[in-house]
């Protein structure tokens, strides 16, 4: 028998929701809230991807509790939150696209400064960026956050949202409890896979358990930390398969990389070292200046250059699978739908052109014009663009600088 690619501009079903192409505005933080609520500025973010042609756009990042923040204006899911979150769902629906929210807690990757809480972790540990300890989480505090995670998908429900993409990477953490080298507990959450992989695994059933099929279900895992000692793909394809077992999800996106210590292995391509020592406040500024080669590493960019590992996954599990990393045009969308994924995600290709989708349909030779500098990602702190083109959209000044880096 013959295997027959979708059509990765044909309409498709994700979970509940049928989305009108299988091309996803992938989560990048918008830099765009404001005191944990939604601004207009963030709902013409993600109206600018939904007019552009997306399948569907993510909104980034929605914090489930206020010490899992990696900047003080996230959005949290709180009563006065939710006015303007329905604001947004209803302009990118008005614009024919469906919507998602990235649902997640910084654990170590989190701000205490900006939350004036202390960040959380499967065991006591520094972050460099903050020059402070997080510290250890308790059996009480992940029955807490498990609870949370279950009540912001229930709060998307109500919010308008078609999907929620539960974050399980980048060492946020749930990805920190996967993490050898991070996780040191010695209880039921530590030491063997099985056990690091109990909190994503309760956090996935009692989303599912709270929601139903009401909404799509998607998780953002991590293949590789990309550091030494970290979790590895040979521990990833046994976690997917137990989440497959489990039926806590309907579609699966592979990530990589860590925001606690390694954030450029995600991306690929250079680092902008002098870009984010300009938004940085002192003594980070100095520290990247000093150290930024070291903490910061450039890798060389290749299209589709997850699919290597993500293939591996692909032939391990059969629920649907979306390919992120590298998907700039059309050719590399056809090679993702060969290759059996389902769906594609796109980030810095669309922040250089919101209208790249529209365009693809017209003319399906159209280029992308993104050239993978990554100095898009300082501008996290003051409004996500590209820096190649003027669209006028950044935070206000006033706001105050974050301390983190959300993906």
């Amino acid at each position: 028998m013959t295997f027959s690619a979708p059509d990765v501009l044909a309409p498709a079903k994700l979970g509940p929701v049928m989305l009108r192409n299988r091309i996803i505005k992938a989560a990048t933080y918008e830099g765009l809230s404001h005191k944990a609520r939604v601004t207009q500025d963030l709902i013409d973010f993600h109206v600018g991807y939904a007019a552009g042609g997306v399948g569907m756009t993510t909104v980034a990042y929605c914090a489930v509790a206020r010490e899992g923040r990696t900047d003080r204006h996230q959005i949290l899911w709180t009563d006065e939150a939710m006015p303007g979150l329905r604001r947004l769902t209803e302009a990118v629906h008005a614009q024919g696209a469906a919507v998602s929210a990235q649902i997640g807690h910084g654990g170590p990757v989190a701000s205490p400064k900006a939350n004036g809480l202390p960040a959380l972790s499967p065991t006591r540990h520094f972050h460099a960026t903050s020059l402070s300890w997080a510290r250890e989480a308790t059996v009480v505090d992940l029955d807490r956050i498990t609870r949370a995670h279950a009540d912001a998908a229930l709060r998307a429900i109500d919010a308008g949202f078609d999907a929620v993409e539960v974050h399980l990477g980048h060492n946020y953490l749930a990805s920190s409890f996967l993490s050898p080298k991070i996780n040191h507990r010695t209880d039921a959450y530590g030491g063997s896979l099985e056990n690091r992989a109990r909190f994503s695994r309760e956090i996935m059933r009692a989303v599912r358990d709270a929601v139903g099929d009401r909404i799509a279900i998607v998780v953002k895992m991590n293949m590789d930390d990309g550091v030494p000692g970290g979790f590895w793909l040979d521990e990833a394809i046994p976690v997917v398969q137990w989440l497959e077992a489990d039926g806590t999800l309907d579609a699966i996106e592979m990530t990589a990389g860590s925001s606690l210590l390694n954030p450029m292995y995600l991306f690929k391509g250079d680092a902008p070292l002098k870009e984010f020592a300009d938004v940085m406040p002192q003594p980070i500024k100095l520290g990247i200046k000093l150290v930024g080669k070291k903490k910061l590493k450039s890798y060389p960019y290749t299209d589709a250059y997850l699919l290597e590992h993500a293939r591996q996954i692909r032939a391990a599990v059969k629920l649907p699978m979306i390919l992120l990393g590298g998907i700039t045009d059309k050719p590399v969308m056809d090679l993702a739908m060969r290759e059996g994924f389902e769906f594609v995600a796109m980030a810095r290709a669309l922040l250089r052109e919101p209208d790249l989708v529209n365009r693809i349909q017209k003319d399906a030779a159209t280029p992308s014009l993104c050239i993978h500098c990554n100095k898009c990602m300082p501008t996290n702190f003051t409004g996500t663009r590209c820096v190649l083109v003027d669209r006028g959209t950044t935070r206000s000044a006033s706001w105050g600088k974050p301390e983190g880096y959300a993906s």
